[in-house]
């Protein structure tokens, strides 16, 4: 899909597109998050239209409802048009709809923009996780998964840092954080360039007799997809119901919430840095199993009481869990996905997870409220226990059948000599 440099066999412009796909795949979490700190001013200053409350609520998971109905579509164009196009086109429309906010005039509109913005998300993830899986191969696509999954927790404390500052301002400041991406477009022209154009240079898979193509990337997409969105919609019970357990149990949970969520991000961005050295030493399923059975217990610990220590500990165990599932997420999809149709299989993986963070407060709100925060994190925790252990259970099979493959080969050699 790329020219390369004919001595090294690496592209000419490795490190420079390396940073830069790191950077455009921080703009996820800048989509949401970014204005939050801006909602309270936001809603005062429109207090003459009476949806202001829900409004201006709405406007932080506008973008995620964007990203789950067009991130199958961006992914087939992306496959269709070239990814570094698609690419190109979602970071220019990031930074018009998303830095929009701070001149339209009314919320309905400033709505419209976030949802364009979502746009721009699922164009920017598909084409972002695409180019990723054709430039990088082996140690290295492990490697800069890792990096990635570390920058994009990382990039939130800058953002709504940044963000929270020109809030204390004007609730409009915090939508110009949207256009600071306008520095990428030219980092992204030597992408757009060392990109062949995809009808001359995509490598078809070959075909194997009676396997449809379904049966050779789609299904297996689908449930890595499946799977992203169940990790996902549990993941999302710290961000969306933490403040309430913390309110609930007598803290404050606008301090709590941020150092809650601080120990998370920060020992997620820790441990997102040792990806590579583990999923190479113990192989994806196993990796996975890991991080599966942190997060369990991390939840475990959450239920077992409203200790403070047991809410940083949980926390922290969650962040660390998925900071080795979400890479690996990605690893998988990358692995199922035939090289024509990486931009396909990237937007199953981003409607996955974005519908996650959508279904994760629609499905648990009523179960907390009809049976309590305790409840559901057992049932969390129990729900990531069996993952792991049905992942480390696939990590022995696999690696009892390759030493059955190797023994054979072990003893004819030792008959020949």
């Amino acid at each position: 899909m790329f020219r390369t440099n004919s001595m090294s066999g690496h592209p000419r412009w490795l490190d420079a597109a390396a940073v830069t796909l790191l950077m455009t795949a921080t703009l996820k979490i800048m989509a949401n998050a970014t204005i939050s700190p801006a909602l309270p001013a936001l809603e005062a200053s429109f207090a003459d239209d009476p949806n202001a409350a829900y409004l201006t609520r709405f406007l932080v998971s506008a973008p995620s409802l964007s990203v789950v109905l067009v991130a199958p579509l961006a992914g087939m164009l992306a496959d269709r048009i070239g990814r570094a196009r698609l690419l190109l086109a979602g970071v220019l429309l990031f930074v018009l709809s998303g830095s929009a906010g701070a001149y339209l005039p009314d919320l309905f509109s400033i709505l419209v923009s976030r949802l364009l913005l979502g746009v721009a998300v699922a164009m920017v993830m598909t084409a972002q996780v695409a180019l990723v899986g054709d430039i990088f191969s082996g140690g290295q696509r492990s490697a800069f998964m890792g990096w990635q999954t570390a920058a994009i927790n990382f990039s939130g404390f800058l953002y709504i840092g940044f963000a929270g500052g020109l809030a204390g301002l004007s609730p409009r400041l915090p939508f110009l954080v949207y256009a600071l991406p306008v520095l990428l477009l030219p980092l992204l022209v030597p992408i757009l360039r060392n990109e062949k154009r995809p009808a001359t240079a995509a490598v078809r898979s070959p075909e194997v007799p009676g396997e449809t193509t379904a049966s050779r990337w789609f299904l297996p997409a689908a449930s890595t997809g499946f799977l992203t969105m169940v990790t996902v919609m549990l993941f999302f019970l710290m961000p969306s119901q933490l403040p309430f357990y913390l309110h609930q149990n007598g803290f404050d949970a606008a301090s709590g919430t941020a150092i809650g969520l601080g120990a998370l991000t920060l020992t997620g961005g820790v441990v997102a840095f040792a990806f590579r050295r583990i999923s190479e030493r113990l192989g994806l399923p196993a990796t996975f199993g890991l991080g599966f059975l942190l997060m369990g217990c991390g939840f475990a610990s959450l239920a077992s009481a409203p200790l403070w220590s047991l809410i940083l500990a949980g926390a922290a165990l969650v962040g660390a869990g998925y900071a080795l599932a979400q890479p690996g997420f990605l690893m998988l999809a990358l692995q199922v996905a035939p090289p024509e149709r990486r931009g396909s299989v990237a937007g199953v993986i981003t409607t996955a997870m974005f519908l996650g963070q959508v279904v994760s407060p629609l499905a648990l709100t009523p179960i907390i409220q009809n049976f309590g925060f305790a409840a559901v994190f057992l049932g969390a925790a129990a729900t990531l226990f069996m993952l792991a252990a049905a992942s480390l259970l696939f990590a022995l099979l696999r690696q009892g059948g390759r030493k059955d493959r190797i023994d054979p080969d072990r003893q004819a050699l030792a008959a020949e000599s």
